[in-house]
């Protein structure tokens, strides 16, 4: 079944009403599965982590004296336990280490991804129409704040694998040229994520293109009743249902057409950008931090009960020194001995398990090491050094633009069909919208060795200057005013060349 039969059976549902049979193929329209937000969400909040989860990792159960100042009533412990009037118990809290690695390899994929701005590459040539097209484009993705958004998009796909989000223009107080013509309209842009408890429902044919998208939410109305809302956006319309409760659909509810619903969109497409992967940034190291977070936890308990010196006895102690006392002894019977208990091997073979699974998780993501105490051994590095350095994130960027080069693309084309339908009348500007070319460039961030180019480029330019005066003191930004310092520093060149041909007479 091609598109446009799909289209056809999809029109017919929602024309006859047939509302739970249209959301019903909606929703069977993903090309994936939906994705597990609870585990997702889980995973990515350390405080959620198994190493804090009682039922996973118990807290111990302590044999006291019931005369002891320890002891305590015991609740909810393991009803096996065999008690004896002689004995005391306590709950003892074992320490419980938590990660948020998960996070850590989020922010810097985000960081590393859109820590520079897009450039959107375009050569209109100058005063005409395109070049006013190109200026409308930047401007809309300015009021947008566009660089916010790339990095909300590109967050909500790391950690919850899908993101969405929707253009919609708004009617301003009052009519405005910002754009380059007059018009009472406003662009504004929504991020739809799971994250922020959104279900996506993209539908997609047998060829995989977009036939509609849904999304379901549930929401408390001014009336204080829960209600779960179905909504769907299609190149032509946008419907909206809704039906009383959370549970929706699975709960065999039947859904009503919002009032005022659906509303024609005329923009020939379908306003809403979609973007997925297959797995979170984290899925593959997820087993390794697990055994990190108990390895650390009962390290952590292994330092409690032995950090501390301890003194292995025989025989009995007749004496022992006050604590603080220098040069203490302890006195004890003839043939009594006294030794320090000490650790052989056991400390190296942790920190070497914990070195290798540190490791393995940076190497595994693709996530560079640039802590301080990674770093602050480093000292200048050329730029080629620091390429190197970061190659690996680079390359995981590379990977992520088969993602973003279609979804920055299409957000373009959406903006260029409202840009077409804001300025209608002007056939040779909606033109111009169909003709140019804009495309979306991610620019991998890296911390720029401006010498090292400066110095190539002179060379590539016999050594001649590659910038005026002016465009320097304006590029280094010491001062607020460029005209003006260039100004001074002539003065003081003057100043310093001036020079008496012979001595004065008085």
């Amino acid at each position: 079944m091609n598109e446009q039969v799909e289209k056809q059976a999809l029109e017919q549902m929602l024309s006859e009403g047939s509302y739970a049979a249209a959301i019903n193929e909606l929703r069977n329209g993903r090309l994936t599965s939906q994705p597990n937000t609870e585990k997702n969400v889980k995973e990515y909040d350390p405080k959620l982590h198994d190493v804090n989860d009682p039922k996973l990792r118990p807290d111990k159960l302590v044999v006291v004296d019931k005369d002891s100042d320890e002891y305590g009533e015991v609740k909810n412990v393991n009803p096996n336990v065999e008690f004896t009037t002689e004995q005391g118990y306590r709950i003892e809290a074992v320490n419980r280490v938590a990660l948020a690695i998960q996070k850590l390899i989020t922010k810097r994929a985000v960081a590393f991804t859109f820590g520079n701005p897009v450039n959107y590459n375009a050569t209109p040539e100058e005063n005409t129409k395109e070049a006013d097209v190109l200026k409308a484009i930047n401007r809309i993705l300015h009021d947008v704040k566009e660089r916010t958004i790339n990095r909300k998009v590109a967050r909500s796909l790391y950690n919850s694998t899908e993101v969405a989000e929707l253009w919609y223009p708004v009617e301003a107080r009052e009519e405005h040229t910002v754009y380059g013509f007059p018009t009472k309209r406003k662009f504004k842009v929504a991020i739809f994520s799971p994250a922020l408890g959104d279900r996506l429902y993209p539908y997609f044919d047998e060829t995989r293109d977009m036939v509609a998208f849904s999304r379901e939410f549930s929401r408390k109305d001014k009336d204080l009743q829960e209600r779960t809302y179905f909504e769907t956006y299609t190149a032509d319309k946008h419907y909206m249902w809704y039906c009383d409760g959370t549970q929706g659909i699975e709960a065999g509810r039947e859904w009503t057409l919002v009032e005022g619903y659906p509303k024609d969109l005329g923009i020939g497409k379908i306003p809403v950008i979609y973007g997925c992967q297959p797995q979170t940034e984290w899925e593959d190291v997820q087993g390794l931090i697990d055994r990190l977070e108990k390895l650390l936890s009962n390290f952590a308990e292994t330092n409690d009960y032995h950090a501390a010196p301890k003194i292995f006895v025989e025989g009995h102690v007749v004496g022992f020194a006050r604590k603080g006392e220098a040069g203490g002894i302890i006195e004890g019977e003839e043939g009594s001995k006294a030794s320090y208990l000490s650790w052989q091997s056991a400390p190296e073979s942790v920190k070497l398990e914990i070195d290798t699974l540190l490791r393995m998780i940076y190497t595994i993501t693709q996530t560079p090491d640039i802590s301080f105490d990674t770093v602050k051994g480093i000292g200048a590095v050329s730029g080629v050094a620091l390429k190197l350095l970061f190659m690996d994130a680079h390359l995981k960027v590379q990977d992520k633009c088969e993602i973003f080069d279609e979804y920055l693309q299409r957000r373009v084309n959406v903006i260029k069909a409202f840009l077409k339908q804001a300025n209608a009348g002007a056939k040779d500007f909606t033109a111009a919208c169909d003709s140019i070319i804009v495309e979306p460039e991610i620019v991998p961030y890296i911390i720029e060795d401006e010498l090292s180019k400066i110095n190539l480029l002179q060379a590539a330019n016999g050594q001649k200057p590659i910038a005026s005066q002016q465009t320097t003191v304006r590029r280094l930004g010491w001062t607020d005013n460029p005209d003006e310092e260039l100004e001074r520093i002539a003065q003081e060149q003057e100043r310093d060349n001036a020079f008496y041909q012979g001595e004065p007479t008085i």
